[in-house]
């Protein structure tokens, strides 16, 4: 037992060091008061947690949550197919894994970058409509809601596919099989049979990509050119613009207790389904 623990010491200080330490920090902001120029001061106040029940600040937090589980569900719905297509390759199956993480060999600054001259006014997409006729006035591609989502689904994609295509991968074939001997055609050996199977996979890769996408502030400040304002854009700009450290720290730790909240709830349910 003193063996073990003896080993666990580095495990609980560097834990202590990265997480906890920055943790009691910003708790102790969101309790300060700002300062006259930046910063925090005294004295303790919980003025910084009664500000988040403004309607304003209410309305970017349920935007912030309807934007990363909408990211969530299309991005399912389109790395489920390819995952199942993947585990099903053989041979071929890790040509199309490196494929998936290719992205990933780039910045993601970089990535979004690209989208900015693909959707902009003179971009590769309204370039090409106009020049095939198809338009004569360039598409608002960007600086919307819709060009976040497809930033956020592009740039976290691949966290959902690979969580899926590592279950589908253990999927004992014969099971499908079988389906198929009982009568049921693809499509229905895929919804009753794969699917359900599938659910560790598909419930690791949704927590993957909705918390990341839940405190994005990258994508939306690119591609929303501030007009799509979520959760992670207000903390930032509370830290940056507008100097209220205080205020941002306090936003920060609602946002780190939802997400807490969220996740103790799905491994509940898990560790409840199993028993």
């Amino acid at each position: 037992m003193r063996l073990r623990t003896l080993f666990l010491v580095p495990a609980w200080f560097w834990l202590a060091a990265l997480f906890a330490a920055p943790f009691a920090i910003v708790l102790g902001y969101s309790l300060l008061t700002r300062g006259v120029y930046g910063g925090v001061e005294a004295p303790w106040t919980s003025e910084n947690y009664a500000r988040l029940v403004d309607p304003l600040y209410l309305s970017i937090l349920l935007r912030s949550f309807l934007m990363a589980l909408a990211a969530t569900l299309v991005c399912l719905i389109l790395a489920f197919p390819a995952a199942l297509f993947i585990s099903g390759a053989g041979k071929h199956k890790n040509v199309f894994l490196q494929l998936v993480m290719l992205p990933f060999w780039t910045s993601f600054l970089v990535r979004t970058y690209a989208w900015l001259f693909l959707l902009r006014d003179t971009g590769l997409i309204n370039t090409a409509l106009q020049s095939l006729g198809v338009i004569h006035v360039p598409l608002p591609l960007l600086y919307n809601d819709g060009a976040v989502l497809l930033g956020l689904v592009y740039g976290y994609l691949p966290f959902m596919v690979l969580p899926i295509y590592a279950t589908l991968e253990r999927l004992d074939p014969a099971l499908v099989e079988a389906a198929a001997d009982l009568g049921a055609r693809p499509l229905a050996a895929i919804f009753r049979v794969v699917l359900p199977l599938s659910k560790p996979g598909i419930i690791a890769g949704a927590v993957l990509v909705f918390i990341p996408c839940l405190g994005a502030y990258l994508t939306p400040d690119l591609l929303g050119g501030g007009r799509t304002v979520l959760v992670g854009n207000l903390v930032q700009n509370q830290f940056t613009t507008a100097r209220d450290w205080p205020f941002g720290a306090a936003v920060s730790m609602l946002l780190m207790g939802l997400v807490t909240l969220l996740v103790w709830r799905i491994l509940r349910r898990e560790v409840e389904d199993l028993v």
